[in-house]
């Protein structure tokens, strides 16, 4: 059976790398008809947080990557960890190493210094000396020092490190906790997982961890080292370009599944499409589709295939979604229009929910125009335009859309004007906006009391002859 895994580290939030490589993982594991296992490396003592843990959760749950068993937590197999590396030392494929800080500061200068690739020199390896007192020490690997450590990467291809590349790697800290590289490899181990897909800077710990594996006679699982996010300008993905919580999204007006459609997109495809939900994504994912280049991040296609979503979505679901944005802006959503077809007449227009959320302000709060807008629209020419407008507009009896647009025509033609010389000034007295919907769908959700309402308190705006 396919077992994958997600093994985020809890030191800060769950940013859109490792939502991606989550996502990649989920898909291949759901694709083969197997399982997908979270595991939290909080082996970091001082960096790792309840917070981090928390934020990993939601932002899962949110883009609804369910797993089927987990979370681990690398802190609760301490034991584990100690029974193996004793088991190495026992075989003589480990050793205690008693170098000291100072002593390994010194060693790295002098090989800088000489021109020389820094690395552990293996002092303690095949030591006779005593070991000095009250130090104590890290248990390190005997990291063969011949031969070669090959894989076959499912994204990559054959990738091939001479042993005496690397060096004898610290196993258990001089606390007991375990490093990255030997807990991963017991983790994977224990919790039988088939295929390892993960972001490709841990490529050069894959040969590292294919020799401890070597050295406990246990089967190597597939890799899969999926490429870098990029930013728009070709660099490291940074928060000014999109590297944020997957949360931030959630809380910008971004839609789970937009998100996860354009996570999938990011470095991988399926012929040329573009849009597709997750059951589709399942059907065609396959790690052969994966590119080996670097995905760049595109805010502006993000922003598109929301809306492609937005517009699709259902009106009662997008309503839960927008009210507690609107509610941030002191809007009552019980005393204003049906919020369902405010919903209906904006959601092709914006990219986001909060958009979605800003567009829609006007119709449960009166918005005061800019002075730029009254001195630009509220003039002597539009006044009796609009003094006219609004006695017509009090006349009519069934208030619909069809009626108010030909109210509006009737004003412009007895005025001898075009229509933007009466739809302008309406628009800036009722909404404080000049952008909008058309504004005699404007006026019907807003109810003829409500409009006149407004322009009444915005005529005082206007000059006196």
């Amino acid at each position: 059976m396919v077992r994958t895994r997600f093994a985020p580290s809890p030191t800060g939030y769950l940013h859109i790398g490792g939502a991606r490589t989550a996502l990649f993982s989920w898909a291949y594991a759901r694709k083969h008809g197997g399982q997908f296992i979270l595991r939290i490396e909080d082996t970091d003592l001082e960096r790792s947080t309840k917070e981090s843990i928390s934020a990993i959760h939601d932002g899962m749950e949110w883009l609804g990557l369910d797993y089927d068993e987990g979370p681990f937590y690398q802190m609760e197999r301490l034991q584990r960890y100690q029974e193996v590396a004793q088991q190495l030392l026992q075989n003589d494929l480990a050793y205690y190493c008693y170098a000291s800080k100072e002593e390994l500061d010194e060693m790295r200068e002098q090989q800088l210094a000489a021109g020389l690739k820094p690395r552990y020199d293996g002092r303690w390896r095949d030591s006779n000396q005593s070991p000095p007192a009250n130090v104590k020490p890290v248990i390190r690997f005997k990291n063969p020092l011949g031969g070669y450590a090959t894989f076959t990467d499912l994204i990559k291809g054959k990738i091939t490190v001479a042993n005496n590349e690397l060096d004898d790697l610290v196993l258990i800290r001089s606390d007991g906790v375990p490093t990255y590289n030997f807990s991963v490899v017991l983790d994977d181990l224990d919790m039988n997982i088939t295929h390892v897909i993960r972001g490709d800077d841990h490529v050069n710990n894959t040969p590292r961890q294919i020799n401890i594996l070597k050295a406990l006679g246990a089967p190597l699982p597939e890799y899969a080292h999926v490429p870098m996010i990029l930013g728009a300008n070709g660099e490291r993905l940074s928060k000014r370009h999109g590297a944020v919580s997957v949360m931030q999204y959630r809380d910008d007006g971004y839609l789970p599944e937009a998100l996860i459609n354009y996570l999938a997109r990011l470095g991988w495809s399926h012929g040329d499409e573009e849009i597709f939900n997750r059951q589709q994504l399942v059907e065609w994912f396959d790690l052969s589709s994966i590119s080996r280049s670097p995905a760049k991040f595109n805010p502006e296609k993000l922003h598109w295939l929301n809306q492609q979503y937005l517009k699709k979505t259902d009106n009662s679901r997008l309503a839960e979604l927008v009210v507690p944005f609107l509610r941030k802006d002191d809007c009552d959503v019980q005393r204003g229009p049906d919020l369902l077809k405010v919903i209906d007449l904006l959601k092709e227009r914006v990219n986001t929910i909060e958009e979605l959320a800003d567009a829609a302000v006007f119709f449960f709060r009166a918005l005061a125009p800019s002075e730029e807008l009254k001195e630009q629209f509220f003039t002597l020419e539009s006044k009796p335009l609009i003094v006219d407008l609004m006695e017509k507009l009090s006349q009519i009896e069934d208030w619909n859309r069809e009626s108010i647009h030909l109210t509006i025509k009737n004003v412009v033609k007895g005025h001898a004007v075009k229509f933007p010389k009466v739809a302008m000034p309406l628009r800036v007295m009722v909404t404080g906006e000049v952008h909008t919907p058309s504004i005699d769908a404007i006026l019907e959700l807003l109810g003829r009391e409500e409009t006149l309402t407004r322009m009444h308190t915005q005529m005082d705006k206007f000059p006196y002859s």
